[in-house]
């Protein structure tokens, strides 16, 4: 860690929460990240008896199933459409979890929480990076490249631009795997996780016209269900933790199954299940909001342990759950 670390992400919380400011435009504040929702969902996360000793860490220890609370989301600060070019994500928190937690003044609550993009990594080495995107891409379009060459120069900026441009543009969020793309401690050794789909994706006849609107529907017709995987560690060179940019390579540190993640049939629709996403919306999602077994892990995260802390308090979110509401089927 740097001797200014700590100071350098204050600062850049800081200009996030006054960008979730401005997006807000005097109304009530979003999330400064990930501010159009999808889908809030209730589900279950079905821990295996039988997993390997490395993999028996935290709750992954017994065979258990965990209520969950799901929402599917867009990564900009912005509510912008779903053609736009744009991160996907989807976060958990899942309820009754033992153990101390590491956010101060959280401590004693009984959720945890895990957060994934479509990505297996990031475009952005570090934090600095990030950021520095983000400043670029608050000027509009047209200012974008330019100030991108002024701040990476040109041989960065190209590159840059082509993993944003390879990003996946999902036309359903139910089909495509999601990943942490950043490490997290996983008992003795560190891991990133992965969720990919399995079994039946609630198929849905005809086209829909948003990302929402195609989750509803499958959710309607049926259950969804994922595999969540844990991809270890193996070494600094070919699994580095705090070069976020770096894909770990699945034919050096292949993935192993976590759990089973099932979202059953459910209708969002309906007068509880409008009523479970406005709680969903009202929810913060944090990966620090975790054991000390499952700890985050380099800049990135460390980054993100102030900024999400800003954000929760500019736009006041629920407190932490202590149950998760049960929708009927259909």
């Amino acid at each position: 860690m740097a001797p200014d670390e700590t100071e350098r992400f204050e600062r850049y919380a800081s200009e996030l929460r006054a960008l979730q400011k401005k997006n807000a435009r005097g109304g009530p504040p979003s999330r400064a990240l990930h501010a159009k929702g999808h889908v809030g969902a209730q589900g279950e996360l079905l821990v295996p008896a039988g997993l390997p000793e490395p993999l028996r860490v935290a709750f992954f220890a017994e065979p258990r199933s965990w209520p969950v609370y799901v929402r599917f989301s867009n990564g900009s600060g912005r509510h912008q459409h779903d053609r736009t070019p744009d991160v996907r994500g989807m976060a958990l928190k899942l309820v009754g979890v033992p153990g101390r937690k590491l956010i101060p003044g959280l401590e004693d609550k009984r959720t945890q929480d895990f957060l994934f993009i479509h990505t297996p990594s990031t475009p952005f080495r570090d934090p600095d990076e990030f950021v520095s995107f983000v400043r670029a891409n608050t000027t509009g379009p047209a200012l974008l490249l330019p100030r991108l060459l002024g701040t990476f120069g040109p041989g960065r900026t190209l590159r840059l631009l082509k993993r944003l441009a390879s990003m996946p543009k999902p036309t359903s969020l139910a089909t495509g795997p999601f990943y942490t793309a950043l490490p997290l401690r996983l008992g003795a050794t560190a891991a990133k996780l992965a969720l990919v789909p399995v079994g039946p994706s609630g198929a849905v006849t005809g086209s829909a016209s948003s990302l929402r609107e195609d989750l509803v529907a499958r959710l309607r017709s049926g259950p969804l269900s994922w595999s969540l995987r844990a991809q270890l560690f193996v070494d600094e060179r070919t699994t580095p933790i705090e070069d976020a940019s770096v894909l770990w390579p699945e034919d050096r540190a292949p993935f192993h199954e976590l759990a089973r993640l099932v979202l059953p049939q459910q209708d969002l629709t309906s007068a509880s299940g409008v009523k479970l996403e406005e709680q969903v919306e009202r929810m913060s999602f944090d990966p620090w909001h975790a054991v000390e077994e499952l700890r985050p892990l380099g800049a990135m995260m460390r980054a993100r342990a102030i900024a999400y802390r800003e954000s929760v308090l500019e736009r006041q979110a629920a407190p932490e759950p202590e149950d998760v509401v049960k929708l009927a089927a259909g």
